[in-house]
């Protein structure tokens, strides 16, 4: 620990730590505009400034690391005469006219730093100069007039999300924000997360959606987790007037730390699919609006006489429910229904295999963490490009460090381009690839454990034979992976899809091979699927889903979509009961539509892929008719007679995990 002195307080501070983050500790404020605590430190805007006893000139303290005996002063007269300048300077240098731009009057950094600084005029005139205005992203807009050239977008989008999109073009005044080799910005390779929006101290960049809607003091901000997958983000939702107005991620997150893919900030949002406001029930061939009353005592009067038979209600849940929810439609109708056909929607494609192999070794995933210091990352059936994406990030954002990712995948992938390595294997050769990569790293001895491997030759030919790809392939990427130092192997649905045990099995000798997992390291992950996929592989909802002479099939989708594929499969059911959000294809085919609460107005918890458990908060207030999904399950078992106890976390202590939960 490091002793300094701030204007005439006494700090200790870890070695290492700047002067500015010191004053933060000590709650001593220093202004700042390139400043961000996510960001590596820049010292672009000189705004930080300090005076340093003993040192000649004042320094940025964002960029300044403390030293044992270091005196600082933040607020000297001249301090504050080199501050004010710097402001006038920065307005000079494009044209920030405050009284029309969308975030002045309390949400623009610059502004608010000028009013701290107790600017009131211009005292340097702007030069007027004309910057173009980029509109073609569908989700924001780039204003080059209104950027002070902070940089913080360009190293959010280098820096956290490891896209590369935003960088810097022209010199000196004429200096702008360009995207790519300057192509308009929605042409351009950007993938729609918004982190640089988030992180902008300006107007240059605005969010559509949201601009002209009101100003972060008039907004109620929840604390929530967006469920759009596994990953678990954690999110703060901005409402007013009972709507979401955007959404923004969690700096504070445990799992992401401030980042957000586009599913998970702009896909709630710009939700346009009708929405269910009333229970309904078919009458002469169409839905007709009833009573929460009536549709339980028909629900009743249907079911009722299937309860305990082989042939009565097959029940199927969305992974996106809540887990209080989830156990209750487990305990319900496999327990006091006694159905034989009881499952998720996802039916254990991206869990069950893993569920399954934890139940005999124990729990052998680790945590999202370890990809942030990966030099290696081995994906294998998974495109973090397009679904969980912000687990892409972690590892992405190290290519300029020079990590190598592996990506094996028999489709091309728009992740192709990120790789060191890209290895288009045929269909089910998977086994035979695994084998062959552990052949060879024992062969030539680069294993992390002693291993004996009789039939390595034959391995490697068996891998080439049923892979496709050449030897020298082959070899480079055993290569790769064997000799680095922190390695992780990521896999997804197109490993758990295939429910072959032996792919796990194999996955995890490799991963203990090259180091990616020993007594203190997990580096082997899958990502799984939505938001609770883990939760309902623990209560046992991951089993294919064939109906078999059931007479009525019960869905709770949530606000989950339905696939055409389920919707063939679930055709002929004798009676439909919908359990759902919006008008949608299975609403067209049911018999009874019973209207839930969707993501942001119910509170429940959920487990992410890595085992961290999770509170969402209810933000928004449903439509008056509208049940939560807990409750209309809860009260299908009051008008059954049946009494549900819904321990979620005791019933899913049943199974064993594939990762440690916390």
């Amino acid at each position: 620990m490091v002793q300094i002195t701030i204007n005439g307080k006494q700090i200790e501070a870890p070695e290492g730590t700047t002067v500015l983050r010191a004053a933060q500790m000590a709650g001593i404020h220093i202004p700042t505009l390139c400043d961000h605590k996510e960001l590596s430190p820049y010292g672009g805007c000189r705004l930080c400034i300090v005076d340093v006893e003993k040192w000649r000139v004042p320094m940025a303290s964002c960029t300044l690391p403390v030293s044992n005996g270091m005196v600082v002063h933040t607020e000297t007269e001249e301090i504050k005469k080199s501050r004010k300048f710097i402001l006038s300077m920065l307005f000079s240098e494009r044209n920030h006219f405050c009284p029309f731009c969308q975030v002045s009057g309390g949400d623009c950094e610059l502004q608010n730093a000028a009013y701290e600084q107790e600017m009131t005029d211009w005292s340097i005139q702007p030069g007027w100069d004309n910057f173009k205005v980029d509109t073609t992203h569908p989700y924001f807009i780039l204003d080059n007039n209104r950027c002070i050239l902070c940089r913080r977008c360009v190293r959010a989008c280098s820096d956290l999300v490891g896209n590369f999109t935003l960088s810097v073009a022209e010199r000196g005044a004429a200096s702008m924000i360009v995207a790519d080799t300057d192509v308009p910005l929605g042409e351009s390779t950007c993938i729609q997360c918004g982190t640089c929006v988030q992180v902008c101290p300006t107007g240059a960049l605005i969010d559509r959606g949201s601009a002209y809607q009101g100003h972060d003091k008039d907004l109620t901000e929840i604390k929530s987790v967006c469920i759009g997958c596994s990953v678990g983000c954690a999110i703060n939702i901005l409402m007013r007037d009972n709507r979401i107005v955007r959404i923004e991620g969690d700096w504070e997150g445990a799992v992401n730390h401030g980042l957000l893919c586009k599913h998970g900030r702009y896909d709630p949002v710009n939700e346009s699919r009708k929405r269910i406001t009333s229970p309904q029930i078919r009458k002469n061939g169409k839905l007709e609006p009833v009573g929460w009353e009536e549709a339980f005592s028909v629900l009743a009067e249907k079911l009722k006489p299937l309860a305990g038979s082989q042939n009565g209600v097959a029940a199927i849940a969305s992974t996106r429910l809540p887990a209080e929810a989830l156990s209750a439609f487990k305990e319900l109708f496999a327990q006091e229904f006694q159905s034989v056909l009881v499952t998720s929607l996802e039916e254990g494609v991206p869990t069950k295999v893993v569920t399954d192999y934890a139940e005999e070794h124990g729990a052998f995933e680790g945590k999202l963490d370890v990809l942030r210091n990966a030099d290696t990352v081995l994906s294998i059936g998974a495109n973090t490009n397009r679904s969980h994406m912000v687990a892409g990030f972690l590892f992405k954002r190290n290519l300029p460090k020079g990590i190598h990712i592996i990506q094996i995948d028999p489709e091309i992938s728009d992740q192709d381009y990120l790789t060191s390595v890209t290895l288009k294997t045929k269909r089910g050769s998977d086994l035979a690839l695994l084998k062959g990569l552990q052949a060879i790293i024992i062969k030539e001895g680069l294993g992390r454990t002693p291993l004996n491997l009789p039939h390595a030759d034959s391995l490697i030919e068996q891998a080439i034979s049923a892979t496709g790809i050449s030897i020298d392939e082959l070899t480079y990427t055993a290569q790769t992976l064997a000799r680095s130092i922190s390695p992780v192997i990521l896999f997804g649905k197109g490993i758990t899809a295939q429910h072959d045990k032996n792919l796990i099995e194999e996955l995890y000798r490799l991963a203990v091979l090259v180091g990616a997992v020993d007594e203190e390291r997990f580096g082997l992950i899958s990502v799984k699927g939505e938001a609770n996929s883990l939760i309902a592989s623990l209560l046992g909802l991951d089993t294919t889903f064939e109906l078999n002479g059931q007479q009525a099939v019960y869905v709770a989708a949530g606000d989950d979509y339905i696939s055409k594929s389920f919707m063939d499969r679930i055709s002929k059911a004798p009676y439909l009961i919908a359990q759902t959000c919006y008008e949608s294809n299975l609403t067209e085919q049911a018999d009874l539509v019973l209207p839930v609460t969707l993501w942001s107005e119910q509170e429940g918890s959920y487990i992410n892929l890595d085992g961290r458990m999770q509170k969402a908060q209810k933000a928004i207030t449903p439509p008056e008719n509208v049940r939560d999904n807990l409750t209309v399950l809860q009260e299908i078992a009051r008008h059954m007679h049946m009494t549900l106890k819904t321990d979620w976390q005791k019933a899913i202590l049943e199974r064993k995990s594939s990762v440690s939960l916390n």
